[in-house]
């Protein structure tokens, strides 16, 4: 209709923006600002959804050949946190020393990273729980780590498979006695489970945030 403005509302999209990398972590942002890992195996996708969180399609690197990623990469959201991507596990053209390195590097983050104040534990829908990730989930516990799960490329499988695969890991952490993890199906692909990512984040890990004392930080 002539004269009259037409607006279209945008897709949903948090804020992010790549600060720097790390090796260990004396090398991490020294700061009070809390931080949120994200973690998973070499193919789980954690670019692609890091990606589609912010509507970007080259904040993190999407390589072809998984496990490229072998720094500790800090992104900034919206100024009110940040997400740390941590290198991909589990790929096995890697060298004992890689794996060894990735565990240290890993592992002392985990442990001693004291910004932290969750941890998004990303995993392909079609893959089922392995000793790794029982490894991951001890540090967690042991640090008192909340962990939510998203279970990627969930577009590759249909709705009565994607509630099997859901059972089946909810069985599984309960085995492990974890059963308050949140877990979230997700498409990077089709934007699908991005927003309510982002605003469990939020609303359940940064809003009421304890402040960090600035000689807390690492």
């Amino acid at each position: 209709m002539a004269g009259v403005e037409r607006f279209v509302v945008q897709p949903y999209a948090m804020q992010a923006k790549f600060i720097k990398s790390a090796t260990n972590l004396r090398d991490c942002p020294q700061d009070r600002i809390p931080e949120i890992a994200f973690m998973g195996r070499s193919n789980a996708g954690k670019s692609s959804l890091l990606n589609a969180l912010a509507n970007q399609k080259k904040l993190a690197m999407v390589s072809a050949s998984p496990g490229k990623t072998r720094l500790l990469n800090f992104f900034d959201v919206d100024g009110k946190y940040r997400i740390v991507d941590l290198p991909g596990y589990g790929f096995a053209s890697r060298s004992a020393q890689e794996r060894s390195d990735w565990s240290e590097m890993v592992e002392a983050f985990l442990t001693a990273r004291r910004n932290l104040t969750g941890s998004l534990l990303i995993m392909d829908i079609r893959r089922d729980w392995t000793l790794d990730e029982t490894h991951l989930l001890e540090w967690l516990m042991a640090r008192e780590l909340p962990m939510a799960i998203a279970l990627t490329k969930s577009d590759k499988l249909g709705q009565s498979e994607i509630l099997k695969r859901k059972a089946k890991l909810t069985a599984d952490l309960k085995k492990l006695n974890y059963i308050s993890a949140e877990i979230f199906i997700v498409s990077s692909l089709k934007k699908i489970g991005c927003q309510e990512i982002e605003d469990f984040i939020f609303k359940s890990w940064i809003k009421n945030n304890r402040k960090i004392a600035p000689s807390e930080s690492f």
